[in-house]
């Protein structure tokens, strides 16, 4: 005996080993299954149709139940999904066909339980217009053309009917919106084809008359379900509520019986083969509502049903603060209250609350009232309603407590600019949304900007006419009862914009000359950083561009030539952006002072040459004439005395001999008729 113990033992270990689950049996039943034709049961041509198939399953698991969906049309089997949800089960039929009407079923399967809903009818009206195309418009007596007769858009099993002369000449039963066919012809002359077609459904085309009435008379099961509720009436929360569902036979059954007790889809206890199912709950309001025994034996199901209601014993308590936003480390009064109760059953001292977590860190100060400091941090709080074990629950308060704003910053957004509106951004670095920006000028309030989200930003625009106005701007920020707290004074630089553009040359325009070192001073008005552009007019591009931190530049030529004459100016800018031009200066560069020498050096020279050659050339025109005067009169020198007078007079002068005729004048012709010639 102890050996079969042992035995029974091990096995029962090895069985039910550690780790190993072993699955609880399922108690259900299903109580109802309904199909549903949307948007309607009569529908046209393309609309698009929803079949919905809604299970209603007592049970007593949380989990929902492993589900099979079948759905049927003209009892053949159109779609099969197994789902665990417990959603309805759809099935879409989109842009519907006369071939979509028949009659719908929904089936459903649960762990070899089924169930059935209704028939329901699905009618699509609506075909579209037939196309028929011909391969061959002309034909030879006694040849065959292609006939091809289309249905757009239609499904199903179709019949097309073919016709000459609106006469049917040959029908095509396909399963496609289509069909082919060869039409042959014996006679001479114009023929009229068309086409139709007709969608097959899977019904009668004729019905017969209704045929004679046969009476049947069903009797009572002798079974039947009783459900008794105590109290019944006059129901509080707390109360004690005994449920029985049992059975009256009036004779006895082999058949097995089944027996569920339930509310609304939870089932509350079941049995099988026993006569009676016995629920006893502490009531509350939830519980108001329609219980329901329900018999089950083989194919009949019987069912009874009581409504119950349930008055509240005290209401959901609500859960308030005050004040109504509460910054971090501030005092706070949270307040539970239930704002009814009943009188007859309950002593307002007799309810309880409570908080929820305990840690809150709250002290009770009255009857559902605490109080205590706000946390730096966003903190969840429930309040508990209790009385005579009914135990109630508020809603959920977060509190969020609101962080004080920080001192907030003044700044200049991009630039200021003296007489031009620029913008002012006022920000604080911590403090909870929303939060109040108002810009002060002069202790005046000028303008209030509240910001509500995190990336928005409060902007003011203002003007300046004079520098020192910049340092009279404030910004206060506040978000909430406390008061504003206000910045420092803006300090910004202001950008005057330029003026008074001035162009100074060195050295002065009258005393340029080549060679000389030229410079050109540019000056403005105005707030550097300053950018010079020099020109050159006849030239887009600029000489040189600098950028100075004062406010003139200059501009160098060293050893100035010929080629640097022209006219000359300067442009200006600076982060005012308006560009200033100075006057135009003409440079004409002289010659230089040697230059100047050396031309008149050359120039005398050239005089003086000029004047040697004249002397040198008059000199010796006279010498010609003097020798000219001597006559054959004259006395003749000796040779050598007239060469040696003569060299000396011009030794450089080549040797001429002359030959002179001297005539007497004609007074000395009375002397004689003498003729004195020398040749």
């Amino acid at each position: 005996m102890g050996l079969l113990l042992l035995l029974t033992c091990t096995l029962l270990s090895s069985y039910f080993h550690p780790g190993r689950v072993v699955d609880a049996v399922s108690i259900f039943t299903i109580t109802r299954v309904t199909l549903s034709i949307e948007p309607r049961a009569n529908v046209t041509r393309d609309t698009n149709v929803t079949m919905r198939c809604k299970a209603i399953v007592i049970t007593s698991q949380q989990e929902a139940l492993s589900r099979q969906y079948t759905l049927y049309k003209d009892n053949i089997a159109i779609y099969t999904k197994t789902s665990s949800s417990l959603d309805d089960f759809l099935y879409q039929l989109p842009e519907t066909r006369v071939s979509n009407t028949g009659k719908y079923q929904c089936k459903i399967i649960i762990e070899g339980k089924k169930s059935d809903s209704e028939i329901k009818k699905l009618t699509v009206t609506g075909l579209s217009t037939p196309e028929l195309h011909l391969n061959k418009g002309v034909v030879s007596e006694g040849e065959e053309l292609t006939a091809r007769c289309t249905a757009p858009g239609e499904t199903g099993s179709i019949i097309f009917y073919f016709y000459e002369d609106s006469k049917e000449i040959l029908e095509e039963q396909v399963h496609s919106n289509q069909a082919e066919v060869k039409l042959g012809f014996n006679s001479v002359g114009y023929h009229k084809i068309h086409c139709a077609y007709t969608v097959l459904l899977k019904r009668d085309s004729v019905k017969s008359k209704e045929s004679n009435n046969v009476n049947i008379s069903v009797r009572e099961f002798p079974i039947k379900p009783v459900l008794e509720i105590i109290p019944q009436y006059n129901i509080y929360e707390g109360d004690r509520l005994d449920i029985s569902c049992t059975i009256i036979k009036s004779q006895h059954s082999s058949q097995s019986i089944h027996l569920y007790l339930s509310q609304g889809t939870v089932l509350l206890s079941s049995e099988i083969t026993k006569a009676k199912v016995n629920h006893s709950i502490l009531a509350q309001a939830k519980d108001s509502g329609e219980f329901e025994c329900r018999l089950e034996i083989g194919n009949i199901v019987k069912v009874t049903k009581k409504t119950v209601s349930v008055n509240e014993l005290f209401s959901v308590p609500t859960l308030t603060m005050m004040p109504a936003e509460v910054f971090q480390k501030e005092s706070m009064t949270l307040t539970c209250k239930s704002e009814s109760y009943a009188s007859e059953r309950l002593r307002r001292e007799e309810l309880t609350y409570t908080l929820d977590p305990p840690e809150s860190l709250l002290t009770p100060k009255d009857t559902g009232v605490f109080f205590g400091t706000a946390l730096p941090y966003d903190f969840n709080y429930t309040c508990i309603a209790q009385a005579k074990d009914i135990m109630k629950r508020s809603n959920t308060l977060t509190v969020h407590p609101k962080v004080s704003v920080s001192t907030p910053k003044i700044s200049v957004v991009k630039r200021a600019i003296l007489g031009r509106p620029f913008e002012i951004l006022c920000k604080s670095d911590i403090g909870s949304l929303p939060i109040n920006y108002t810009l002060i000028k002069d202790y005046d309030h000028l303008r209030t900007i509240t910001i509500k989200l995190p990336d928005h930003r409060a902007v003011f625009t203002d003007t300046i006419t004079y520098i020192d106005e910049i340092s009279k701007y404030m910004c206060e920020a506040k978000n909430g009862h406390r008061d504003g707290l206000l910045s420092k004074r803006l300090n910004a630089t202001v950008t005057v914009p330029l003026s008074n553009p001035t162009l100074i040359v060195i050295p002065p325009l009258e005393e340029i000359s080549e060679g000389d070192h030229l410079y050109m001073i540019c000056g403005v008005q105005g707030t550097p950083p300053v950018t010079f552009r020099w020109y050159r007019v006849g030239n887009e591009k600029p000489l040189i561009t600098t950028t100075s931190d004062s406010n003139n530049t200059d501009y160098q030529v060293k050893k100035l030539a010929k080629d640097h004459s022209g006219t000359y100016y300067c442009e200006a800018i600076n982060y005012a952006l308006n560009v200033v031009q100075s006057r135009r200066v003409t440079i004409e560069v002289r010659l230089a002072l040697w230059k100047k020498a050396v031309i008149g050096g050359s120039c005398l020279m050239v005089v003086l040459v000029l004047l040697v050659v004249c002397v040198l050339y008059f000199r010796s025109k006279r010498v010609r004439v003097d020798r000219a005067v001597t006559s054959v009169w004259s006395e003749r020198p000796p040779e050598s005395a007239a060469n040696d007078e003569e060299t000396s007079m011009v030794s450089n002068e080549p040797d001429v001999e002359y030959t002179e005729v001297v005539h007497p004048p004609a007074a000395d012709s009375a002397r004689g008729a003498v003729d004195h010639h020398v040749y």
